[in-house]
């Protein structure tokens, strides 16, 4: 079982925001930005390539509840999710990011010049 699924049964704490009966929204425990939750389906789901439309579509309005709770609809945020070893996913469950509270910069997100890789 994943570290997720073990949050959502509550066999390892966490510090929830908000939940309902299919999502669950936490903060990260090395946080990048004021505000960073992560935000997850309650059942197993590897990645973004894996999450049915219409789950997906039940976490989007979720994402915005928790956007708005976090009162970063307005002056805005970042949400994203890491897909595979390449794309940084360390956690195989799916879950996004939501950072704010802040003006967010962008990073290199890669030792490899853009340029090269072409």
């Amino acid at each position: 079982m994943c570290i997720f699924c073990k949050i959502v049964n509550k066999e390892i704490p966490a510090n929830i925001e908000l939940e309902n009966d299919d999502f669950l929204a936490f903060h990260d425990i090395n946080p990048i930005a004021p505000i960073h939750l992560l935000i997850i389906p309650k059942v197993h789901v590897q990645n973004f390539q894996e999450i049915s439309p219409e789950l997906m579509s039940k976490m989007t309005t979720f994402i915005q509840e928790v956007a708005k709770k976090m009162r970063l609809d307005k002056d805005g945020y970042r949400l994203l999710t890491n897909i595979g070893e390449n794309g940084g996913q360390e956690v195989m469950h799916l879950h996004f990011h939501l950072v704010g509270g802040a003006k967010l910069k962008w990073v290199h997100l890669s030792d490899l010049n853009p340029k090269e890789a072409i």
